[in-house]
């Protein structure tokens, strides 16, 4: 009479006739024959191995205590291995990661220890895949669950997080105010450089508006002057002379300190110098 046996996909079956390993056989049906064959199932699915809580010694000597998970599973191409290198492959990986954590803690300090989670699961990770590749095993995954320092270490970072918070507070408050009085001033600056610009303006305005008014008034004094040139021309020119120095008087009575004064005038102020000298 044999035994049948329905090997499925993700299953291995190690095979031994009379003690002595025939291979690994599956997936499909694999048969035996009672008392000549022997056989042992490998699943080749990834497992999941939770390993005991355990307390460790960190470098500086604080006792935490840890407890984390491990993914493996058995290489479908070394099944073998895992049935004739290693009597219990799943047990036998518990204690190399027991191990393992242990000398991975002893390593570092208890600040690295809560800061570099992410660090301590992949050296955990690599060094287990490493141990363990001799039994046909990979490992995938390694994740920490759990870090509990002791009671009095746990207070004592208690106290230090909410310090560090408080002195967080007070820097962001600090900085909100220096922004603040930054703006302010910043603020003021810009308002006193337009107002020192506006001023500016106004004082070049008003000048050219004087200077303008200025010009104006002397063409306006020297169209006068012209006019009464032209009209008097036919009069004695002393006569004449006498009268623009009767204009000239009341212009000077004014706010102008500029004058335009006509060619004719000038040589009639000549004239002027001849005539008086003819009194004399």
């Amino acid at each position: 009479m044999a035994f049948i046996n329905f090997v499925r996909d993700y299953e291995r079956v190690a095979r031994f006739r009379l003690g002595k390993f025939e291979g690994m056989m599956g997936p499909g049906i694999v048969i035996s024959l009672p008392i000549i064959h022997q056989i042992q199932k490998i699943d080749t699915r990834i497992t999941v191995l939770d390993i005991p809580r355990q307390t460790n010694i960190t470098k500086d000597n604080a006792p935490i205590e840890i407890d984390f998970l491990v993914y493996l599973r058995v290489n479908i191409n070394d099944a073998q291995k895992a049935v004739l290198e290693v009597e219990d492959y799943t047990t036998a990986v518990v204690g190399l990661a027991t191990t393992t954590l242990r000398a991975v803690i002893g390593e570092m300090n208890l600040d690295d220890v809560f800061s570099q989670r992410d660090k301590i699961n992949e050296v955990l990770r690599t060094r287990l895949d490493s141990e363990t590749e001799r039994w046909g095993i990979k490992v995938t995954n390694v994740e920490i669950r759990e870090i509990d320092p002791p009671r009095d270490i746990q207070e004592a970072m208690n106290r230090q997080m909410t310090a560090e918070r408080i002195r967080r507070a007070v820097v962001l408050e600090a900085d909100g105010t220096k922004q603040a009085a930054i703006t302010v001033a910043e603020g003021e600056k810009q308002s006193s450089i337009l107002k020192a610009e506006g001023d500016r303006q106004a004082e070049i305005l008003a000048a050219e508006g004087d200077q303008q008014a200025t010009v104006l008034r002397a063409g306006g004094y020297a169209e006068a002057l012209a006019a009464i040139h032209k009209v008097a021309s036919g009069v004695d020119a002393n006569t004449m002379t006498l009268q623009y120095v009767d204009a000239l008087k009341t212009l000077g009575e004014g706010e102008s300190t500029k004058f335009v004064l006509p060619l004719e005038l000038t040589k009639m102020l000549g004239g002027l110098g001849s005539f008086t000298s003819q009194d004399d």
